[in-house]
């Protein structure tokens, strides 16, 4: 059996994702709530896919 479904990669917490992209989290929460990230909240919680995290800021290099 052959899955095509591409692979879905969370990354949970403010704290966390501010890792991913390699921010401080006070910067990385701004970006969050401004929505300048494709991330959205789950109860109090950020999630956000680590593809489009790092897709964003590849975007712009190009």
């Amino acid at each position: 059996m052959n899955n095509d479904k591409p692979k879905i990669d969370l990354v949970w917490g403010c704290a966390e994702i501010a890792k991913v992209i390699q921010r401080t989290p006070r910067q990385t929460f701004y970006m969050l709530e401004s929505g300048s990230l494709p991330a959205r909240k789950v109860g109090n919680r950020w999630v956000a896919d680590r593809n489009k995290l790092h897709a964003v800021f590849l975007e712009d290099v190009a």
